[in-house]
This record gives C-alpha cells, sequence and structure tokens, in this order.
C-alpha cells in the first residue's frame, strides 16, 4: 500500500483556499498537514475542503501566525493538540489513521508549526527569537516520550539545519532558522527521539534542497536563495518504508502564492 502525506506552510487557508483546492486536485494526496493557517476555528472552510473529496479534517486555529490542520481521505480518530511553551499557540495537532486506511491504521500523523523567532538571533534582545528557543527545548522533551509506534512528523519547523539546508551555509550562520543555536536544537531533539529526517535519508548531502523562498526576493526562482524550513520525519519503524520525498516548486510560482512549496512524502506500506 501506497500512503503520501504532504506538509504545506500555506500562510492563510483562506487567502489561498485555491491554492489548496488545486494543490488537492493535481497531487491527489491521502494526507495534508496545513501550518499557519491564520483562522479561528469557526472561520475555517471546512465545507470546501470537504467539498474537495476530503471529508476528515482536524483543526486548531486562531488568529494570527498560528493554525495547524490535518485532511485526509481515511478517518482520522484521537485527535489531540499540545500545548507549548504555556502558551495558547494553535501550533501542534495529531490524529491517528483509522482501520480504513488498511495497512496504514495505526499510524500517529503529528503536525508542527514551531514559531518563526523574528529577525534577531538573541534571545536577549528579541522576545520572539527567546520564545522559538523554548518552544525547541519543549519539543525536545516531548519528543523523547513520544516515538512508540509508528508515527509520522510533518511540519513548518522553521529551522534549516544542515549546511545544504541553504543557499549559503556561511553567509546565513547569523540569521534566524540556520544559526548553530537552533541547528544544533533540532538536530539534538530529532535524533535523541529517534526521528528519521526523509529528505536525507533519501537525498543525503551535499545536494541542496530547499523548500521555501523568500517574498523579499525580486525573482525568487533565477536567485533560487532558499531553505529547507518544511520537513516530514518518521519513526525509526517506518524508515525501511520511505520511498519519495517530493518538493512542489512549482507551487511557489502560483498566482499569490506561500512562500513555502508543498513537501509530500511517500511511503511503500
Amino acid at each position: 500500500m501506497r500512503l503520501t502525506v504532504t506538509t504545506w506552510n500555506i500562510n492563510s487557508v483562506r487567502l489561498r483556499i485555491e491554492s489548496v483546492l488545486r494543490f488537492l486536485r493535481e497531487a491527489q494526496p491521502d494526507v495534508l498537514c496545513l501550518q499557519e493557517t491564520k483562522c479561528p476555528d469557526d472561520a475555517f472552510p471546512l465545507k470546501a475542503l470537504k467539498g474537495s473529496g476530503y471529508e476528515h479534517v482536524v483543526f486548531a486555529g486562531q488568529k494570527g501566525y498560528n493554525g495547524v490542520a490535518i485532511l485526509s481521505r481515511f478517518p482520522l480518530h484521537t485527535r489531540d493538540v499540545f500545548g507549548f511553551c504555556d502558551k495558547p499557540d494553535a501550533r501542534h495537532i495529531s490524529a491517528v489513521l483509522g482501520p480504513e486506511a488498511g495497512h496504514a491504521a495505526g499510524i500517529v500523523l503529528h503536525d508542527f508549526y514551531v514559531p518563526a523567532g523574528g529577525d534577531i538571533p538573541d534571545p536577549a534582545l528579541n522576545p520572539k527569537f527567546a520564545h522559538k528557543l523554548a518552544f525547541l527545548d519543549d519539543l525536545r522533551a516531548w519528543g523523547g516520550r513520544r516515538v512508540s509506534g509508528p508515527a509520522i512528523l510533518v511540519g513548518d519547523l522553521n529551522v534549516a539545519p544542515l549546511e545544504h539546508d541553504v543557499w549559503s551555509h556561511k553567509q546565513l550562520l547569523d540569521v534566524v532558522s540556520h544559526t548553530p543555536v537552533e541547528t544544533e536544537r533540532l538536530e539534538t531533539l530529532r535524533t535523541e527521539a529517534g526521528w528519521i529526517d526523509t529528505a536525507r535519508l533519501l537525498t543525503p548531502e551535499p545536494e541542496k534542497i530547499y523548500t521555501w523562498w523568500s517574498y523579499r526576493a525580486a525573482d525568487w526562482s533565477a536567485t533560487n536563495k532558499g531553505r529547507r524550513l518544511d520537513h516530514a520525519w518518521v519513526s525509526p519503524d517506518l524508515a525501511g518504508t520511505v520511498r519519495k520525498v517530493e518538493v512542489a516548486r512549482h507551487a511557489r510560482g502560483w498566482d499569490k502564492p506561500s512562500d513555502h512549496a508543498p513537501v509530500t512524502l511517500t511511503l511503500e506500506l
């Protein structure tokens, strides 16, 4: 059985609902995990998304730079939301694929949106960066307890952890998302908990991988100054099932795009 799971920071689900529907029509993933929906629960476009053939939807939203959602062709069970840093931010949601998912039944899906961290990489001067580091510390404590049985963790983790996950390692060492204090935290929490970085499992360094291109670039495609901020991890018992990780770079060029491209993980179960 093939299972496809896509992660995408959509940067406002209501503003880009047509892009979401287009992607669902064209790519037809089994599961789509969204981040930064910027949408309180009572305004979530549930009817439109269910009308696209994804009848099973769980979401946690609020105004501002928050909000996560999971859309699935298969029934979802055991919806959970974990809070981090003692804040009521909607930055995590999880669900379990039901028995109707066949060989994928029982897999736990975790959808995360780690805080971006602002522009100044100094927690003493920048509360947003301090929040991001605290969130990663909480995620480290959470991650060590949660990998028991088949699980998939996806999302905009807002960290490009490896040298070739950015267009210029040297120039971005003091830029938020690639500073050593962030990259070391992310890699430490991932390895301690046993999560497998599927993109780098299939495409080791030094090959470049990007999933995000800044809105600030005059011609993002030509300059290609990207970063790998969006991730798909699996628990060790799923590592042997990983077949493909694809970045839908073309979606970054759609009308009124998100600055993130969808990333799709394919498993053969």
